[in-house]
């Protein structure tokens, strides 16, 4: 027999609502209200869960993180080599290519809204792009690049953010899918140029 699947705490829910709404709509586009009907509460039940939007952000920031570390690992075990892991890190474009033609990137959209607003919690959310940068390194260092494995990790997430910002501003599925297999040949040609660590 099946057991059932909790159901999520009220909680819960605002911090994945909210999450949601972020994405696509914005920070501060997206008021308490437009939260509190997403999930279906009264005003005064969300104030019990959360006074600040903030607050909100902070748990939100919290749980992309979360999920960050979560897709990393899986994509440890899926990929059985440095090469395979990578191209899992690049393959996220595709799998995510409609999502991102609609509202960018959700790391990139939300790190650029905080800086223009100057916001106090925009060093938490680039922490998450610490998160890939610190993993793609790693296997870099796998693949024998020690030397330069944060420059390529760099690289590589910047060229990352530069295609899921293009294909925002011109909606073009066939220009992610291009970009894609170009980076995939870079990084077997990064690959053919490593020397294997002993």
């Amino acid at each position: 027999m099946k057991s059932a699947v909790p159901k999520p705490s009220t909680r819960q829910e605002i911090v994945e609502k909210a999450d949601l709404l972020f994405y696509q709509r914005g920070f501060e586009n997206t008021s308490f209200a437009d939260i509190a009907d997403a999930v279906g509460i009264s005003r005064g039940n969300f104030y019990y869960h959360f006074k600040t939007k903030d607050d909100i952000l902070k748990e939100v920031i919290a749980l992309r993180a979360t999920r960050t570390q979560g897709m990393l690992d899986m994509w440890a075990l899926k990929g059985r080599t440095p090469v395979g892991r990578l191209k899992c890190f690049v393959q996220m474009l595709i799998d995510n290519r409609k999502d991102i033609q609609r509202f960018g990137c959700p790391v990139g959209t939300l790190c650029a809204e905080l800086a223009k607003l100057e916001h106090p919690s925009q060093g938490e959310a680039g922490m998450i792009f610490g998160q890939f940068r610190r993993w793609l390194a790693q296997q870099f260092v796998e693949l024998g690049r020690v030397k330069d494995a944060d420059v390529l990790a760099m690289h590589l997430l910047a060229r990352s953010q530069g295609i899921a910002s293009l294909a925002n501003a011109f909606h073009d599925e066939a220009f992610i899918r291009c970009e894609v297999k170009q980076i995939e040949a870079w990084v077997l040609d990064t690959a053919a140029q490593a020397v294997p660590p002993k």
